[in-house]
């Protein structure tokens, strides 16, 4: 937590999985965050994080990207400083993708996956897509902004069939 504040300050996304067998294409899967203005919280996302980017103002970093899953534990990481988002932004949601580059694959097609998200050394959540098999991309978490007591977490944990680019256009629509 920080300071004397309730909700949640600085988290951490993390991301495992087991590589492919032997011969088949890798297994890439992709953590991807959205990040949503106070104004239009389902709109479009003001900005997106992912593999090879970063938040504009620095307090969203994808810090770790694996592209096999070869690692010991979690390979991939997220950093999401809430505390330190502008106020203008009121919502951000963190979801996985899985690259469709060898062909479809969903998440029941990989082994051992699971995504754990932390504040320094409290789990707030932990999913293994299981419920998932057949989606191809998933929401994990919502973070919402809670006027002075900071930021609200809940798990959303939703499936879709979208290759990444996709999903990044959707994954913030509010659910019907």
């Amino acid at each position: 937590m920080g300071g004397l504040n309730k909700g949640v300050g600085k988290v951490e996304v993390t991301l495992k999985w087991d590589p492919s067998p032997i011969g088949a294409p890798a297994h890439d899967l992709d953590i991807i965050a959205g990040v949503y203005g106070s104004e239009d919280p389902f709109g479009a996302p003001a900005f997106l994080v992912h593999f090879g980017s970063r938040s504009p103002d620095g307090t969203i970093t994808l810090h770790r990207d694996s592209r096999t899953g070869q690692g010991f534990g979690y390979d991939e990481a997220m950093t999401v400083e809430l505390d330190r988002i502008a106020a203008t932004y009121g919502r951000v949601v963190v979801g996985v993708a899985i690259q469709q580059g060898g062909g479809r694959r969903t998440f029941g097609d990989v082994a051992n996956t699971g995504v754990l998200v932390r504040e320094g050394h409290r789990d707030l959540l932990t999913d293994d897509f299981a419920d998932l098999a057949e989606a191809t991309a998933a929401t994990v978490v919502e973070f919402t902004r809670d006027g002075a007591d900071g930021w609200e977490y809940r798990q959303i944990t939703r499936g879709f069939d979208a290759d990444p680019q996709e999903f990044a256009a959707v994954m913030g629509a509010q659910q019907v």
